[in-house]
């Protein structure tokens, strides 16, 4: 996940200290264990722990979306490059082909009629249009638009959850 703020504070919020893994160092409240970092909740309410879980899970949501963000930038510029070298691909060999096309058919010319070459050079023409268009799509089918690691972040969440209320 993205940001390095812990829940029980913001990490611009005056007197509030954070140590590396983002777990608060000196808020009242929070223990070392064996499991790591743990609400102490022996002398909290029941509003100070609702409060912390709210906070919790709004931290937890954000870090989501800029993940998900994150990765559905990532995706659009694979698409955007993808689309470029096509785009690219299209227009220079458009005007290579011309060219190589009436070169070929000014060459056939000399050895049958001018018809038969045109139609020759257009059926080479259609051949080379059909593997730009299968390379083409085979990048695009490459693209995930799908933010794969959000997805499995809130999988582990839900999770989570489910184990802390049971």
């Amino acid at each position: 996940m993205t940001g390095g703020s812990y829940a029980a504070g913001p990490a611009d919020q005056p007197g509030y200290a954070a140590d590396a893994a983002g777990y608060p160092s000196d808020q009242p409240g929070y223990a070392a264990g064996e499991a790591g970092y743990r609400p102490d909740v022996e002398d909290s309410s029941v509003g100070e722990l609702l409060g912390r879980v709210t906070g919790d899970l709004s931290t937890l949501m954000r870090q989501e979306v800029e993940l998900a963000k994150v990765e559905i930038k990532e995706e659009a510029t694979k698409a955007g490059k993808a689309s470029g070298m096509l785009a690219g691909a299209g227009a220079v060999g458009y005007l290579v082909l011309v060219f190589l096309a009436l070169a070929l058919m000014f060459a056939l010319d000399q050895v049958m009629p001018i018809g038969w070459a045109a139609l020759i050079t257009a059926a080479v023409l259609g051949v080379i249009a059909a593997v730009l268009f299968v390379l083409g799509r085979k990048r695009f089918q490459q693209v995930n638009p799908k933010p794969e690691q959000t997805v499995e972040t809130l999988k582990e969440d839900v999770q989570w959850a489910k184990n802390r209320t049971s």
